[in-house]
C-alpha cells in the first residue's frame, strides 16, 4: 500500500542536513534535565533502548521555543508523533539507546498524510546517523535480513523487502567496516549513503520521512536523542 499524496510527499523531498548548534550548551542541559523527569514509556531490553516522550505538561515554554525555532528552518508543519501511554498527545521522543539502532524508515501507518521532515536533536556524542539515498513509501518499517529481528515485534513491522526494490549493487565495504559492520552487509545491498551524520551536543539533523537510515556501531556505551517527526497540511 501506497500514500494518497505520494507525489505531494515527493515534492518536498531534499538532501539531508545539519543545522550546527540548533540549541545551547545550556540549553543541551535542560532538555537532559527534562529527559530524567519524564516518565519511561518504553524499556526494550531486547533492543537495549529506553524511550520516553515529551507530553504537553512537561516544560511548556522549552516547547513553544522548540517549535518556533523549527518551523523558522522548515516551514510550517503539524507534529505527527504516536501518543503516549496515557493517550496524551507527544511532542517527540527521546532515545537512550545501548547499542546501534537498526536500518529503518519511520513513515508512519496512516496513509493520507502527507510525510514531511524528520529530526533528530543531538544530547550525546560519540556516534553517528547514517541517512540514504533510498526511499521508501510503505509504512514504519524495520529492514532486516536476520530471522530473529524479522520475528521479533515492535510498533515497526519487520521486513526484508528493500532488498527488492533497490538493485543488486555491492554496498561500500569501506563504510560498511567503519560504521556498520554490526549488521551484516547483505543487508545494506543496493543502498546509497547520502550522508554520515557525526553528533555534536546541540546540533539537529534534518531528513526526510521516507529516507532509509540507522546508527552507526560507533557507540560508546549509550546514547541520547531527541526525535520529531512532522506532516504538511
Amino acid at each position: 500500500m501506497m500514500h494518497k499524496f505520494l507525489e505531494k510527499i515527493k515534492s518536498f523531498e531534499q538532501k539531508p542536513y545539519v543545522i550546527k548548534n540548533f540549541i545551547s550548551l545550556d540549553e543541551v542541559k535542560l532538555f537532559q534535565k527534562l529527559y530524567n523527569e519524564l516518565p519511561v514509556e518504553i524499556n526494550n531490553r531486547r533492543q537495549k533502548i529506553i524511550k520516553k516522550k515529551w507530553t504537553l505538561n512537561f516544560y511548556p515554554e522549552l516547547q513553544e521555543k522548540y517549535i518556533k525555532k523549527l518551523k523558522f528552518l522548515i516551514g510550517d508543519f503539524t507534529m505527527d508523533n504516536p501518543k503516549c501511554k496515557n493517550n496524551f498527545d507527544s511532542l517527540g521522543l527521546f532515545q537512550e539507546s545501548y547499542k546501534p539502532v537498526s536500518l529503518q524508515v519511520d513513515t508512519g501507518y496512516d496513509f493520507q498524510k502527507i510525510l514531511y521532515k524528520q529530526t533528530l536533536l543531538v544530547l550525546s556524542e560519540n556516534s553517528e546517523t547514517i541517512v540514504f539515498k533510498n526511499r521508501f513509501y510503505g509504512c514504519s518499517t524495520t529492514f532486516s535480513i536476520d530471522p530473529k529481528e524479522l520475528s521479533s515485534k515492535g510498533y515497526n513491522k519487520r521486513s526484508s523487502e528493500h532488498l527488492d526494490l533497490y538493485g543488486e549493487k555491492n554496498f561500500d565495504k569501506k563504510i560498511h567496516n567503519n560504521f556498520l559492520s554490526h549488521d551484516n552487509i547483505e543487508n545494506f545491498k543496493g543502498l546509497e549513503v547520502d550522508l554520515i551524520f557525526k553528533w555534536k551536543l546541540g546540533d539537529l539533523l534534518i531528513f526526510d520521512r521516507t529516507a532509509l537510515h540507522c546508527s552507526s556501531k560507533n557507540l560508546n556505551k549509550k546514547k541520547l536523542g531527541f526525535t520529531t517527526s512532522t506532516i504538511k497540511q
